[in-house]
């Protein structure tokens, strides 16, 4: 990290190394709420086009550490693989694609949008981890936001659709890849 992004990437990934460590063993809601702001707080909002100079990439952990910016795709995998390490079952996190409504200066817009989703129960109304409204909320009050599917390691959910393989995400396997080489856990 040090010789690639410099010494400030660095101290981020040892303060997330040492968050997951303090965080092992407490409860799912202080998990949840510790990582939400962990990755809201250290890492800034920014395009792939500027940042990675491609349409769309998803970067790894690491890399969203290293140049300390990302776009929501890469807070939502940061949050994800925080919360797999620290034990929160797989089958309890989404990553959903979501319609979102905002309010700007210029009014009203919609932008394709990824949060993480965790359910408690495989049929609970999820609570939205989210790098736009860092306030952890249950889905059915996210009125801003129309879920379009979801996916895990287990499978794409499309509602009214038979579940698919998330292997059919090329940029999930590309992703998982990158992972494997930085030596992170997938």
């Amino acid at each position: 990290m040090r010789e690639k992004y410099g010494e400030s990437a660095q101290t981020r990934v040892e303060r997330w190394v040492e968050q997951l460590e303090q965080l092992k063993g407490k409860s799912e809601e202080m998990q949840l709420r510790s990582v939400n702001t962990f990755w809201n707080t250290t890492v800034r909002e920014a395009e792939d086009s500027t940042l990675w100079r491609q349409e769309d990439y998803w970067a790894t952990p690491l890399e969203s550490l290293g140049r300390q910016a990302g776009d929501c795709e890469d807070f939502v995998i940061g949050k994800y693989f925080s919360l797999l390490y620290l034990g929160v079952p797989a089958d309890k996190l989404r990553f959903i694609y979501v319609s979102a409504t905002l309010n700007g200066p210029s009014g009203r817009k919609t932008i394709a949008h990824m949060v993480l989703g965790y359910y408690s129960k495989p049929d609970a109304d999820p609570l939205v981890l989210d790098n736009l409204n860092t306030e952890i909320l249950p889905g059915s009050k996210r009125r801003d936001l129309k879920p379009v599917f979801s996916f895990n390691a287990q499978g794409i959910y499309v509602p009214g659709k038979a579940n698919a393989s998330a292997d059919r995400l090329g940029r999930w396997s590309t992703l998982l890849t990158r992972m494997r080489e930085q030596g992170l856990p997938v």
